[in-house]
């Protein structure tokens, strides 16, 4: 019997004006039924180019397929080459007998029709069966992908959804035709790990009921030990390995492939220095640690020694609650309340690294920016360096903004697309009137981009010239620009690649050496939190679950809900 995919030889180049760019190389890659193959590497690997290919979504021009075929055999006896096929004949197949969850939902769903309709939309597009069949198994389909409340979620609108819930929408919209081959193009990005965990297994589950063939495409080995028979890791447009995961696991041949597996945090004991992909492949220097300077004040030369015993306390947090209208009277009056923060104290320790963990929703965010005097505090009192916060008035806050500062989830939104980097780090300097002459401003922005490993030629290039990875030491250059004294890093290091997700852990714990700020680090990674932290707060509902030193809060953890957190983080070893 045939594979269900063949790829054979597969080149994929894009043409442009400024030449000629080889997104795969002679790639080769079959996939048979009941089998769940994982495509591995980082962002620029080839991997969504390979699944992209598969569908023909690719456009061309830019796109060349210069050699190769992409064989599809849906019975087993016969092939069809789909590199050969018109984009009538494609449409039988798109989303019919090969279907496909893209990364992003959001994105993917029209936010103009309810999700139910865009599943029926599917249905009746390849099926001849009425409208009010196409409803019934929708429904039915939500609730197989396990939606709560499915006749309900039928008639939402996706920005009413979670992040998971779309996801499953998005899941339940690829399986209504009952497909030969699903491709999932990092389904579980940036997604709380016990909603990563509940997907995987959804996944799993449907492609075992169904005895489909799955191309399961992500960045995170941890994942591809819960799920997949096979891999295949992908890079620079080359698959430089392929193996069943234990032996990719067990005896990993490629330095690319050891680089993948050593760099994840949970691997690492808190603060040792991760190793990044140039460590291995020895293409570049591995990035040096920046010498500690003398003068950031407090430093602990002994990392056993309690926080609390050399430093005072930076924030004093008390009964601070953060609530938002949920329900309103025609004439305003507020009749229900979310209670996004709910009665919160703690303290931040100045030099220390304080860890915010929890699932979305949990109010972690909330948290951060309220501490910053972001959001307005519905009651409570914030202390920070003996000033009382929520006593000032903004005007009066000015001056300290220099002080306090925070660096984004998503660093491309947060950057004006129309300043070039050089400015967009130069501005605050300017606004509180730091360095007497553009010059001098000038020559400290490039001093911050080298301190984040970029060099001087970036000051001039825009945003949308950098990389995800490059994007994330922009901003972190920015927040550093008027040497603060605090810093909320919000899900800074979510949806990057592990490999460049440790480049940005190592940065952050050099430049913490460096200029001797104390941080707070949001995540819904415990994993990440524990690696970095020296404490750990896990909020649940707006409230504190649980506190205390990383390793203990990680390692024993008292709650039962800090439990399901860290069981829900990929293992990193196959099942």
């Amino acid at each position: 019997m045939l594979p269900l995919l063949r790829i054979q030889d597969l080149s994929v180049d894009f043409i442009a004006e400024s030449g000629n760019t080889h997104a795969l190389r002679n790639i080769s890659l079959t996939v048979d039924r009941g089998e769940i193959v994982a495509l591995v590497g980082e962002s620029g690997s080839g991997k969504s180019v390979t699944s992209l290919s598969i569908l023909q979504l690719l456009p061309s021009p830019p796109a060349r397929y210069s050699t190769g075929s992409i064989l599809f055999s849906e019975d087993g006896n016969a092939e069809i080459n789909l590199l050969g096929k018109d984009r009538y004949s494609l449409q039988d197949i798109r989303g019919n007998k090969i279907a496909m969850i893209f990364q992003e939902p959001m994105t993917s769903l029209n936010p103009v029709l309810t999700c139910g309709e865009q599943v029926m939309e599917a249905l009746l597009a390849h099926k001849k069966i009425s409208k009010s069949e196409a409803k019934r198994i929708t429904i039915e389909w939500f609730a197989r992908v396990k939606l709560p409340s499915p006749p309900s979620i039928f008639g939402r609108y996706p920005h009413q959804l979670s992040g998971g819930q779309k996801q499953r929408v998005m899941i339940a919209m690829a399986m209504c035709c009952e497909p030969s081959l699903l491709i999932c193009d990092e389904p579980t990005t940036a997604l709380d790990v016990t909603v990563q965990k509940t997907i995987l297994l959804l996944i799993k589950e449907l492609q075992q009921q169904s005895n489909m063939g799955v191309i399961f495409i992500t960045h995170d080995l941890g994942v591809v030990a819960e799920v997949a028979d096979r891999a295949a890791v992908m890079y620079k447009g080359s698959i430089v390995e392929q193996d069943t995961v234990e032996n990719l696991f067990d005896r990993p041949k490629h330095p690319y492939t050891k680089a993948l597996l050593a760099c994840r945090p949970v691997n690492h004991k808190r603060g040792e220095r991760l190793p990044i992909v140039s460590d291995f492949l020895k293409e570049t220097e591995p990035i040096v640690p920046h010498p500690v300077v003398a003068d950031t004040g407090v430093r602990i030369t002994d990392e056993h020694l309690p926080a609390a015993a050399v430093s005072p306390v930076l924030f004093d947090i008390e009964h601070i609650s953060v609530w938002f209208p949920a329900k309103k009277t025609f004439l305003g009056k507020t009749l229900e309340y979310t209670k996004a923060v709910d009665d919160v104290s703690f303290e931040i320790l100045r030099n220390e690294t304080l860890g915010l963990v929890g699932e979305s929703g949990c109010g972690k965010t909330t948290l951060g920016r309220t501490i910053l005097r972001l959001i307005e505090p519905s009651s409570g009192k914030i202390t920070y360096n003996g000033i009382d916060l929520t006593a000032k008035g903004k005007n009066e806050l000015g001056p300290l903004r220099k002080d306090i500062q925070i660096i984004f989830q998503d660093p491309y939104s947060s950057l004006n697309p129309r300043l070039t980097i050089g400015s967009a780090i130069g501005e605050p300097m300017k606004v509180h009137s730091l360095f007497p002459s553009e010059k001098a401003r000038k020559e400290k922005v490039v001093d911050l981009l080298e301190k984040v490993d970029l060099r001087s030629e970036h000051y001039n290039r825009y945003p949308h010239e950098f990389s995800g990875g490059q994007r994330q030491r922009i901003v972190i250059a920015r927040a550093l620009a008027l040497n603060p004294s605090f810093i909320v890093c919000d899900e800074s290091v979510s949806a990057l690649d592990v490999s460049v997700q440790a480049q940005v852990l190592n940065l952050l714990n050099d430049l913490k050496k460096e200029f001797g700020f104390t941080m707070i680090f949001i995540s819904h990674d415990l994993a990440v939190v524990r690696y970095i932290s020296d404490r750990i707060l896990v909020m649940n509902k707006g409230k504190i679950e649980e506190s205390g030193p990383a390793d203990q809060v990680y390692f024993a953890p008292e709650s039962e809900y800090t439990r399901k957190l860290i069981a829900s983080i990929p293992k990193g070893r196959p099942a």
